[in-house]
Formats: C-alpha cells, structure tokens, sequence
C-alpha cells in the first residue's frame, strides 16, 4: 500500500515542501489549513470566525477531490493563537461537522504562517 499525494485545486497551494493531502489506502492525512483564499492567496479578512470558515472550507475542498466530506474526519488538531477565542471557533466549527464529532485537541501556539489566527489538520478514513 503506497502513498499518493493529493492535490485539490479548490484549495490553497502548499506554501512549502508538503502536499496538501496524503492518502494511505483509505487514510487521508490533511495538512494543517490556514485560512488563505484559494482564488487569491491572501488570508481572509475578519476574525476567528471568517478564519475558522475559511479552514474549514479548505478542509472541505482537499476532501472532495478524493469525493469524500466532513463526515469523512475522524480526527482534528486545531492550533489557536488566542485560546480565548475558542467560543466564537467552535461556534462556527460545529456547523461544519455531525455526530459523531471528529476527535479533536485544541492548542494555543504563539504565532502560525503569515500571522493566521487559526490553522487545522485533519485525519479522514474514506471508503
């Protein structure tokens, strides 16, 4: 069982020597996503919950080029640079995912590429 790359055009190219996706049989491991626009590149403006949307779309869009979805997760790691912000992500987080919720650990980090609030990674198994 080899690895394969994944590479979804409806997501942000990787900014450095790593593929947005790896797909092991049916294990896919999500890079962590910050929230850059794919159509421009740039992170999108707002805060916590226009990022977290943002990821969380990305997520979505490196998900469907394998013709899977959210429901797919069985795990997230979420990096926060302002933990006090975690109310208004997982507000937006939750209307992303169904039960039974992906696993999940949240840490606060000191600072994420070009300054992004939030970034997040994700593990899917994908029939």
């Amino acid at each position: 069982m080899g690895k394969e790359a994944v590479l979804s055009p409806d997501a942000p190219a990787p900014i450095g020597p790593y593929s947005q996706a790896v797909r092991v049989g049916n294990w896919v491991f999500i890079s962590g996503q910050i929230p850059l626009d794919p159509a421009t590149g740039e992170i999108v403006p707002g805060g916590i919950a226009a990022q977290t949307r943002q990821v969380l779309q990305n997520l979505q869009a490196v998900l469907t080029a394998l013709g899977a979805n959210l429901d797919s997760v069985v795990k997230t790691t979420i990096y926060m640079v302002n933990l006090n912000e975690f109310a208004e992500m997982n507000a937006v987080y939750e209307t992303y995912f169904h039960p039974p919720y992906p696993a999940r650990a949240t840490v606060q980090v000191a600072d994420l590429p070009r300054h992004a609030l939030i970034e997040i990674e994700a593990i899917a198994h994908i029939g």
